[in-house]
């Protein structure tokens, strides 16, 4: 026992020693200034190239991957849109079948003696026919005109060669009671292709958006890494006054012992933040499909346009203009729609078809076409359900429901939606008086600073008001940067959500005959 207690004072003293061996010296070594170059790769060290707020967004809109996305998502809506046009043209088609060979043996039953017997079937059938089709909307019905010929060679029992021919002949197929898939068709489609154009539009709106969120995330990474490197060479100056001081005994060590504290908490900054300068650079130069090396210094614009919105006209703007209206009509429509299916669908279906012509036989092709017969067809074909367990009742109910829930969805989201238009409108205003006070508290802190660091100098003040001084002009430069983004994201902002550019005072459109021609 005695032996451990002896082995811990003698520690305790040589501890103890030490501390005061560490006291007595007059300086401290300093510690190297870090490179502030030496986070980026060797093919990154090279002269950055200014980039301005509106380059970005171009470069977003043009070549981004995002901007091709929009762009084939719209030219999907704009064939499928194509489609729609087509089905309402009259459709000419060639059809036929050619050297269709038979021999076989076939079940036939005698009509005479009522046998049934296998008979040898060997002949070879060629068939051409020409036809107009026209899909007519109001009725849901389908007109059809053809032209067709047939020629029969058979070559057993006997040889012989036989014609036969359709010049002309009308048919017309008319649902009765039925769904009008043709009706609707004419209601949504070009609301849909509307649709596809706005969302298009405002698939720009958010890439510019974004394109602004990165470009602010490279510029206040930079200006944190730009105020760690100022500081360091700041507090570096500031300690080697703090040393002679040090000497007249107007500083203390502890104060001095503050500032190279200070001094490795800006070394490790500015490591810190030049990590984040090249993580926030390589997002922006994947967004905008730059290359890995290019290096881009963003510019800040202190000129703040003046633009001034009230709520009733952005959310005339945004009603008129973008997506939100278009796509409840077409939701309610489609539930409309969806209805008048059900209820088509429960009760009785009926077919009218009709067909009127001329046709001939022969046995050689100008026979087959002289004195040509006239051939008519009329009849109705119907199904009636007696008893379905309330099956067509019960979707007919089933589709009601469904669309009172649309009408409900859309009425609580034209609620949200007015109420996220009035938000972003006092959030517009409001950030605008928040850019003038931060420029303001930003110029101010940098004359404390100035002030506190010529104060310093004199020995006026102490290590701590130096560094208050310090931390407020940091905290106030970044503030003013963010405040910046954030003006620029309400003003993009308001223009996704209206498609109106509220400093030409026009709405915003796209080139959609040159999107199609490229």
């Amino acid at each position: 026992m005695k032996t451990e207690i002896a082995k811990r004072g003698i520690l305790l003293f040589a501890g103890l020693w030490t501390l005061l061996q560490a006291a007595a010296q007059p300086t401290t070594a300093l510690p190297s200034q870090p490179d502030s170059a030496a986070w980026a790769s060797p093919a990154r060290r090279q002269q950055a190239s200014p980039l301005t707020l509106d380059d970005a967004i171009y470069a977003a809109q043009t070549q981004s991957i995002a901007a091709m996305v929009a762009k084939y998502t719209f030219l999907s809506s704009y064939w499928a849109y194509r489609s729609y046009r087509a089905s309402r043209l009259p459709s000419l088609n060639l059809t036929g079948e050619v050297l269709s060979f038979d021999r076989s043996l076939r079940l036939l039953q005698d009509y005479d003696t009522g046998e049934l017997r296998y008979l040898e079937n060997y002949n070879l059938q060629n068939t051409l026919g020409l036809s107009i089709k026209q899909n007519v909307a109001l009725t849901g019905g389908t007109l059809r005109l053809y032209s067709s010929l047939n020629r029969l060679d058979q070559f057993a029992p006997k040889s012989s060669k036989s014609y036969y021919s359709q010049p002309v002949t009308l048919s017309y197929t008319q649902p009765l009671f039925a769904y009008n898939r043709f009706k609707w068709d004419k209601k949504i489609a070009p609301k849909e292709y509307e649709l596809a154009k706005r969302t298009y539009i405002e698939a720009m709106e958010d890439i510019t958006i974004q394109a602004v969120a990165h470009y602010f995330d490279l510029l206040l990474s930079k200006t944190k890494h730009s105020i760690a490197v100022k500081n360091y060479s700041n507090t570096k100056s500031l300690y080697a006054i703090a040393e002679q001081r040090l000497g007249l005994g107007s500083v203390t060590r502890d104060e001095l012992l503050k500032l190279q504290l200070r001094m490795l908490n800006d070394s490790l900054s500015i490591n810190d933040t030049a990590l984040a300068a090249r993580e926030a650079q390589m997002k922006l130069n994947s967004y905008l499909r730059f290359s890995e090396t290019t290096e881009i210094d963003p510019q800040l614009d202190d000129r703040i346009p003046l633009i001034e919105v009230d709520y009733a006209t952005v959310l005339d703007k945004a009603l008129m203009n973008s997506s939100f209206e278009i796509d409840n009509q077409i939701r309610r429509l489609n539930a409309e729609a969806e209805i008048a299916q059900a209820r088509s669908e429960r009760g009785a279906s009926a077919t009218i078809n009709a067909r009127f012509g001329l046709s001939q036989t022969g046995d050689g092709f100008r026979a087959a076409y002289s004195d040509l017969l006239d051939q008519e067809v009329v009849g109705l074909q119907f199904s009636i359900p007696i008893f379905d367990w309330g099956m067509g009742k019960g979707r007919v109910r089933m589709a009601r429901a469904k669309a009172e829930m649309i009408h409900s969805q859309i009425e609580q989201a034209e609620i949200d939606y007015r109420h996220a238009v009035y938000s972003l409108v006092e959030q517009f205003y409001n950030q605008r008086n928040q850019c003038a006070v931060a420029a303001r508290a930003r110029e101010v802190a940098d004359r404390r600073y100035a002030i506190a660091t010529e104060n310093f100098r004199r020995g006026t003040i102490s290590v701590t008001e130096i560094n208050t001084a310090q931390t407020e002009r940091d905290a106030a430069s970044q503030t003013y940067v963010s405040a910046m983004a954030d003006f620029w994201n309400y003003y993009y902002s308001l223009r996704r959500k209206t498609l109106y550019d509220f400093i030409t005072h026009t709405d915003i459109n796209a080139e959609f005959d040159k999107l199609l021609s490229e």
